[in-house]
């Protein structure tokens, strides 16, 4: 009631925005950007925040929809001139360090993983499977890189270093955006984006997270006892809340799933 009442001085609110999860376009709960913006606008806009809190725990994904996400947390972050804090659960990695990086500043539990500043390409090459079963691959194209690294033919050396300069470039502006962000943090003389993982204690030695800190402590040590949590997220469709898209669910999960296992989780 006091909130509205003129003259009364209101509890300080954070807002708090969950990124847990794959990042890409595909499958229900994946973080992408068309499904945030109105979540991180909203967060940003409503009710007067005195700062934006980040729940981050995703092993990576998608490179554009990493940097379109935090893009745009950064652009209303200046626009609102409010801080934004990011506290990483189980793993903040690869797009997932991305994410947490446009925070202003980042802490994390003892055990949380932290890093992957890079960048991989993996698919499967099944042309010897084709001839062992006497199935011929037919294939027309106009241009001659149309059908750049099909899995049912033979690798290509060019091939293959014109993929390797692509994944370079995207290399590339991931350290930009973490040079960036975590300009002055980061220790001297030490290379951080070689895809490497460190847990928590280490990351602060190397500058990539500012602390160890959980979110509803430190924030009450930040704003006092009283700050509450404001909290916004995705929002399910009717159809899936009754169990549509199950295949496409289960696919995603098994996907998911494989990703957290390759940080032991």
């Amino acid at each position: 009631m006091k909130n509205w009442l003129p003259f009364v001085k209101s509890d300080p609110t954070v807002a708090v925005i969950r990124l847990s999860g794959m990042i890409g376009t595909s499958g229900r709960g994946a973080l992408n950007d068309a499904s945030l913006a109105p979540v991180i606008e909203k967060a940003f806009s409503k009710g007067k925040p005195v700062a934006v809190a980040l729940e981050v725990n995703s092993p990576g994904g998608s490179p554009v929809q990493s940097s379109l996400i935090g893009a745009r947390i950064r652009r209303l972050a200046e626009e609102k001139d409010i801080p934004v804090i990011a506290f990483v659960e189980d793993v903040a990695a690869s797009g997932g360090y991305w994410l947490a990086a446009a925070a202003d500043e980042i802490y994390a539990d003892t055990s949380s993983v932290v890093g992957s500043i890079g960048v991989i390409s993996a698919g499967f090459g099944l042309h010897e499977l084709l001839a062992k079963n006497g199935v011929e691959r037919r294939v027309y194209t106009a241009g001659n890189s149309k059908s750049m690294l099909d899995p049912f033919r033979p690798e290509k050396e060019e091939d293959v270093a014109r993929l390797k300069e692509l994944l370079e470039d995207i290399h590339e502006n991931f350290k930009d955006h973490v040079n960036t962000r975590r300009a002055g943090k980061l220790a001297e003389g030490r290379d951080l984006f070689t895809g490497e993982i460190w847990l928590a204690r280490k990351a602060i030695e190397v500058g990539l997270i500012d602390g160890i800190g959980h979110i509803k402590p430190h924030l009450q040590e930040r704003f006092g006892k009283k700050v509450q949590m404001r909290r916004y997220g995705t929002k399910k469709g009717l159809l899936s809340r009754f169990g549509a898209q199950i295949v496409g669910d289960a696919l995603h999960g098994v996907e998911e799933r494989a990703q957290f296992a390759r940080f032991g989780l």
